[in-house]
């Protein structure tokens, strides 16, 4: 062979100290690359654009089919709830170890006990409050995280962070990802839903279920038992034979374009999303009417108390949440609290008169919460569905000075799940003896969002999406599965 036709790599690989210097290079990218295949490469989903929700494999067996995330904004006391400590009973109305704390709206005072009396609850004995007496009474369902903390100690960065993993905005919430990554088991709801509170929306509103740089069709559908999804019903000026014979019309044109076009991903898309709305203008109506739930179930959950409409705002958002669930919804996100009305009013934010406050909000969560629950475990659904309670952040031990409240504390705070492959009546982590610092196997909201990830069957280290040049991640480049508290 002439020398001379050879690049000039080649070349090199005629010398025997080249050849094995570039061959064993070689080799070693081969093993790396094998390596890494078989490691952390990113799992693309297999998405048909034409039908973008049909159902996905996980990478691997999944525990859970669907996930409920109940989340409290405003950032519900932890020490006031599920954290119990004796020693902030016992030095109570003194001044904290270490003093002069400063935190988000300026200097703490003295360290404050519960304000509610803690007691052992069920079988596993766990100390709950009196805030919530009815969640208490199902703390044996529960596993609680002690030991979670967040990023930041402002409620919009917090609540991005706890629903979508970045504190910034312009990221895919955590039901966008599940959708993305798996689909939907139900063909005529969306496979995303989230319910606001009757009082409004959290305080960095869509953020919470914004699809980002995900393809817009996982975007989550914001509606609640008060506010069903707008624009469904057909106008009195149309008949309903005339709304058939339009619609198989439009069903004609598209599949005639579509043939055409048999490439154009973003045309499949768009007429996929387009049948999808069509078959909600059925299905959407039916799951928010609840004029088919018996009056005991209207009872138990609350939906019938005339004295407080915000509570039976909220227990009818809680039976929709269930409704949803049962038809296979992938991931319903349910908000307990909003920012409409100010600092505290409508939300668990209890900076200056948290008594008041928290005796407010506490009834509107706690029956219809409970309930939820309950009505979970006895139709079978818990058996295989995740139910994640979080907030953004927590609140100090101590009351803030010269008010009657305490301040934002994301060192160190509590959430639980339950049901689908979490271990129950369990206590995972632990804050400091007040309740300050997350002290005993520290847990991050990556570390959640990896353990939720897990359980519905998927590597979060290799769902990804590629974008601007980052495969990002729900859990960024962050995050281990919390196996202490699986089954």
């Amino acid at each position: 062979m002439n020398p001379n036709h050879l690049s000039h790599a080649g070349r090199w690989m005629l010398s025997r100290r080249d050849f094995l210097r570039w061959g064993g290079t070689g080799l070693s990218g081969v093993a790396l690359s094998s390596l890494l295949a078989n490691d952390k490469m990113p799992i693309r989903p297999p998405i048909d654009s034409a039908h973008p929700f049909a159902p996905r494999q996980p990478h691997f067996a999944p525990k859970a089919k669907r996930v409920l995330m109940i989340f409290c904004s405003g950032a519900l006391s932890h020490v006031d709830t599920f954290d119990y400590k004796p020693e902030l009973v016992k030095r109570h109305d003194t001044p904290m170890p270490g003093g002069g704390l400063v935190t988000f709206q300026g200097e703490n005072g003295n360290l404050i006990k519960p304000l509610w009396e803690f007691k052992p609850r069920g079988q596993s004995g766990k100390m709950v409050s009196d805030l919530l007496p009815n969640l208490a009474e199902l703390a044996d369902e529960m596993c609680f995280i002690h030991s979670m903390t967040a990023k930041s100690n402002t409620h919009g960065p917090a609540e991005n962070q706890m629903s979508t993993g970045f504190t910034l905005d312009g990221f895919p919430g955590a039901g966008c990802w599940a959708t993305y990554a798996l689909g939907s088991e139900c063909a005529d709801l969306p496979a995303f839903v989230a319910i606001p509170d009757p009082r409004g929306v959290p305080q960095v509103g869509s953020n919470h279920w914004n699809s980002a740089f995900l393809p817009a069709v996982f975007q989550g559908t914001a509606f609640n038992a008060d506010k069903p999804i707008p624009h469904l019903a057909r106008p009195d000026t149309i008949s309903a034979k005339s709304d058939r014979a339009t619609r198989d019309l439009i069903n004609h044109l598209n599949e005639r374009h579509l043939a055409e076009h048999p490439g154009d991903t973003q045309l499949a898309a768009r007429i996929a999303s387009y049948e999808m709305a069509a078959r909600m203008q059925l299905a959407a109506p039916e799951v928010s009417d609840l004029a088919s739930e018996s009056p005991g179930t209207l009872s138990r959950y609350g939906a019938d108390d005339t004295q407080n409409q915000t509570k039976a705002g909220f227990a009818k958002n809680c039976i929709l949440a269930r409704r949803l669930l049962e038809r296979g919804v992938r991931f319903v996100q349910l908000f307990n609290g909003a920012y409409a009305m100010g600092e505290g009013v409508g939300n668990w934010d209890g900076h200056k008169k948290i008594a008041d406050q928290y005796a407010l909000h506490a009834p509107i969560l706690d029956q219809p919460c409970a309930a939820l629950l309950r009505d979970l475990r006895e139709r079978g659904l818990l058996d295989d569905t995740l139910v994640a309670f979080v907030t953004e952040f927590g609140r100090m031990p101590t009351f803030q000075k010269g008010a009657n409240g305490r301040d934002h504390n994301p060192a160190g705070f509590t959430v639980w799940l339950a049901g689908a492959g979490v271990k129950r009546g369990h206590s995972y982590g632990a804050t400091d003896e007040f309740g300050y610092k997350a002290t005993e196997n520290v847990a991050t909201i990556y570390d959640l969002h990896a353990t939720i990830l897990h359980l519905l069957g998927l590597d979060h280290e290799r769902l990804s999406f590629y974008h601007n040049g980052i495969e990002r991640r729900l859990t960024d480049v962050h995050g281990h599965v919390i196996h202490d508290v699986l089954t």
